[in-house]
């Protein structure tokens, strides 16, 4: 039986960003990374927002990979 950390690892493991950062904004508990998750989910989601805010959408979706592999591991790791 596959987990939805499972499918977030997959994702991340396959280079699909989009697709992990989508699945992880859906999580309850992301601790200190939920604002970085968050924003990247925004950014790819609605840029002209995140370009309303001033913000580049490319950064926060750039920080939002950055903790999801703090988070739940890079590539090959395990926990």
């Amino acid at each position: 039986m596959d987990t939805k950390l499972s499918a977030v690892r997959a994702a991340m493991d396959a280079g699909d960003w989009t697709t992990a950062i989508r699945l992880a904004a859906r999580f309850p508990r992301l601790g200190t990374h939920r604002e970085a998750i968050l924003d990247a989910h925004t950014a790819i989601t609605n840029p002209r927002w995140t370009l309303g805010l001033r913000r580049d959408p490319a950064a926060d979706i750039e920080a939002g990979k950055l903790a999801l592999m703090d988070r739940y591991g890079a590539k090959g790791a395990t926990s």
